[in-house]
């Protein structure tokens, strides 16, 4: 827990000097720019960023495979229902069969015996499944902020920025100017781009 309250105050501290570094660079006085000197600063390069969480969840792809993961949750929980309705069956069969009398002591072990080897299958099944859901959902969210990362690389040319941050809740950036948000931008450009590719 130390160590990182340490790296994030180091990675605080960094993004704070870069952005000291960009805010007085250009000035020789130290003056702040106005909002006029940062809007052309925008189109000429220098720092930029993007909500990160609202260009994920309206980002289309994101929808498309969310859609997708709770189908394969929809269906996970439908296999693992079935075979506990199939175990619940077993038990209550088993039960109704010992209190009657209606087995031998030696059937109602082997009963048992196969009723605990399912319900330690079951258990191993939900395991797996839960185990690989999150899996997925892990690859799902790499892939889509790679994908991000990968549109405003091939179109750095035209947000013509040295950085771009992503801000969410919790980062590094704590605070932004609303001149340099671009999320708008980036999110109508991905959708684009994610619209033609899905064709």
């Amino acid at each position: 827990m130390k160590n990182l309250s340490a790296i994030l105050f180091v990675i605080l501290f960094l993004a704070v000097a870069v952005l000291f570094f960009f805010q007085f660079r250009g000035s020789k006085k130290g003056v702040v720019n106005t909002t006029a000197d940062a809007q052309t600063e925008n189109t000429g390069g220098g720092i930029a960023y993007v909500n990160i969480d609202t260009v994920v969840f309206k980002f289309n792809m994101y929808s498309d495979r969310r859609a997708e993961l709770l189908d394969k949750q929809k269906k996970a929980e439908a296999e693992l229902n079935s075979k506990g309705t199939q175990y619940e069956k077993g038990v209550k069969d088993y039960q109704d069969k010992v209190n009657k009398g209606l087995i031998t002591r030696a059937t109602a072990a082997e009963m048992e015996q196969s009723l605990l080897q399912q319900q330690q299958e079951l258990v191993n099944l939900r395991d797996k499944l839960q185990s690989d859901l999150m899996e997925e959902d892990q690859v799902m969210n790499r892939q889509i902020l790679e994908y991000i990362t990968t549109y405003l690389e091939e179109h750095k040319g035209e947000y013509n920025y040295e950085y771009i941050f992503g801000k969410s809740f919790g980062s590094v950036v704590l605070y932004g100017n609303s001149a340099h948000d671009i999320t708008q931008k980036v999110l109508d450009g991905l959708n684009a781009k994610y619209k033609t590719e899905k064709k």
